[in-house]
């Protein structure tokens, strides 16, 4: 596991000595951090490679997972959906059943924590135990809130509004609320095995491990198996592309616990493949983060053509390893690409498609975008200025000023 001074070559020595700074302020202080999935989505994997550093940094940070039955993570699927702005009707008794799984789990706050930091609406009722407990409440939302249903809004909202304060990743996702918002995005570790530089003789082992053929251009995008990323509407760009230009295109990811779509979606996913041999279809285990690294390595374009999202890593990752990257314009993706020069950002299954056949076709511009892209992900959306947000933030919630920005 990296130690934070493992950075220091990345992002300078001024920066990791500003975060040990903050961190010094903190002491006597422990952070929770409480959600709903140990495995799979971006809010575990920032935990797993956040918390070894901010311990590693002083912080006192531990992270609890709360249980639920399928009918509780069929429940919150429904509630994410509509979020997203998706219909979904969610009935009285599966709200009164929402609540009462989060009271069963309160057993997983820890008593002596100074700041409860609870990710995502699944473990939002803990909430309730604020009055018993005291401490800081934070809410952290990971999700796109550009137009969430009303009715699923105005039941989070009851709670939301009982935290010190809510986080969002980006500033569309911001609502009206009674409490203190701040705007805080997600971030990649550089040092992660997903991120981290791979040489060319293991890249060329995983790509024939799966029988992708380097010689020819190769479209990817990583996502877990999700309607929201819009893996059918991939594969039809590709169609697309493969009328005028050769080529390979890689669906790859895998399931989160607390996600009981998925496997629904890959049965879709591989009718609308139709057996092509150029199109690899890879349900990866929890643990592919080195596949994950090389297949992103081994591409000409990333692709990550979300209907909706909540910030998109995958976009970060793929300019972080230098590729261009091809994204819908939703949630937090347009934060990571200026189009037409940190990347691309498309509206349909067309655009995506027209735009894959310019950069195949124009492979200088298609670096350029990709230098300009991993140059912004640099000094914007690494995991040191991730911790930087997180230690202010937390700081914050002791002094009697606002904080004008983090």
């Amino acid at each position: 596991m990296s130690k934070i001074r493992d950075y220091v070559p990345i992002v300078g020595e001024s920066t990791i000595e500003e975060l040990f700074l903050l961190a010094e302020r903190l002491k006597g202080k422990i952070i929770q951090n409480i959600n709903s999935t140990a495995v799979g989505g971006g809010v575990a994997e920032i935990l797993i490679r956040m918390l070894p550093l901010l311990q590693d940094l002083g912080v006192n940070a531990s992270w609890g997972v709360i249980k639920g039955d399928e009918k509780f993570f069929h429940i919150t699927k429904k509630m994410h959906n509509a979020l997203h702005g998706v219909d979904a009707s969610i009935g009285r008794d599966e709200l009164d059943y929402f609540i009462d799984v989060n009271r069963q789990n309160t057993q997983e706050i820890m008593a002596d924590a100074d700041i409860l930091f609870i990710h995502d609406p699944q473990p939002i009722a803990l909430v309730e135990q604020k009055d018993t407990l005291g401490r800081k409440w934070i809410w952290r939302c990971h999700i796109d809130f550009t137009n969430p249903k009303k009715d699923v809004w105005d039941f989070l909202k009851n709670y939301i509004e009982r935290f010190d304060c809510a986080v969002f990743s980006a500033p569309a996702f911001s609502r009206p609320l009674a409490i203190r918002q701040v705007l805080i995005s997600p971030s990649i570790d550089p040092l992660s095995e997903k991120n981290r530089e791979l040489s060319d003789d293991l890249v060329n082992g995983i790509c024939e491990r799966f029988n992708i053929d380097r010689g020819r251009p190769v479209i990817t995008q990583i996502s877990r198996f999700d309607y929201l990323k819009d893996p059918v509407g991939v594969i039809r760009a590709y169609k697309m592309v493969k009328k005028h230009l050769d080529c390979q295109l890689v669906l790859a990811g895998g399931g989160a616990t607390d996600d009981p779509e998925g496997m629904k979606v890959l049965e879709e996913v591989h009718r609308e493949a139709e057996n092509d041999p150029d199109i690899f279809v890879l349900f990866l285990p929890p643990g592919s983060d080195i596949e994950i690294n090389a297949l992103q390595r081994a591409s000409d374009i990333v692709l990550q053509k979300s209907l909706r999202e909540g910030f998109g890593l995958t976009v970060a990752e793929g300019l972080w390893k230098g590729k261009p990257v091809i994204a819908s314009a939703v949630g937090g993706i347009p934060l990571q690409i200026a189009h037409k020069y940190s990347g691309i950002l498309t509206h349909s299954i067309e655009g995506t498609a027209y735009w894959i056949k310019q950069l195949l076709n124009e492979p200088e511009y298609a670096a350029k975008l990709g230098v300009n892209g991993r140059e912004h992900i640099k000094y914007n959306y690494l995991i040191t200025r991730h911790i930087r947000d997180y230690l202010l933030l937390f700081l914050s919630l002791y002094e009697q000023k606002d904080i004008v920005s983090l």
